[in-house]
């Protein structure tokens, strides 16, 4: 009789313990969901508010293009330096997001060979290709390249991070020789 008085007293301490705390997690999952997932919202909207990469290269401003995936980690990981870089100079400079899953870019992918991501180009305002950053970068190192960029006053670099994701080509449409038997 005791045990059972027992065990019915820990199943209810157990209760009043766990519920609360249960309540406390899904009510902070659901407070902080945009803290928790923000990296994945900013590639979301990255690519629904650029610009035409059309447009662009003929408004007769400095471009910044990246390439990206929402399932890159590393492009994740910049996410938010890349958002407070585009909220600082997108008054003087295009930003431009291509997202490396979607095909209709698959042109520009061949064109600036972008074999890992995030791949970022910095082009002047005549549409020269000035800088080019493989991987992951600190802001600053970027940031530095924007400015002399506004400035017009840099050449060609690439800077290449081993810390990059590679891009997998889709050879559905290749055709071999064997291929029709």
């Amino acid at each position: 009789m005791q045990s059972e008085s027992r065990e019915q007293l820990f199943n209810k301490n157990f209760k009043i313990i766990i519920v609360p705390l249960i309540t406390v997690v899904i009510i902070s999952l659901i407070l902080f969901r945009n803290l928790f997932f923000q990296s994945t919202y900013l590639l979301k909207s990255f690519g629904e508010l650029s610009v035409d990469p059309e447009i662009a290269f003929e408004n007769n401003k400095p471009t910044f293009l990246e390439f990206y995936a929402e399932w890159c980690e590393v492009c994740k990981e910049m996410a938010p330096n890349v958002s407070s870089l585009k909220e600082e100079y997108e008054k003087d400079i295009n930003f431009v997001f291509l997202n490396v899953d979607n095909q209709k870019w698959n042109n520009y992918i061949r064109k600036f060979n972008v074999n890992g991501i995030p791949q970022v180009n910095l082009f002047d305002k005549k549409g020269n290709l000035i800088s080019t950053f493989i991987g992951k970068q600190e802001e600053l190192k970027i940031k530095d390249s924007i400015d002399q960029l506004v400035r017009e006053s840099i050449s060609h670099e690439e800077v290449l991070n081993a810390e990059f994701s590679v891009i997998q080509e889709k050879n559905i449409h290749m055709v071999s020789p064997r291929s029709h038997g």
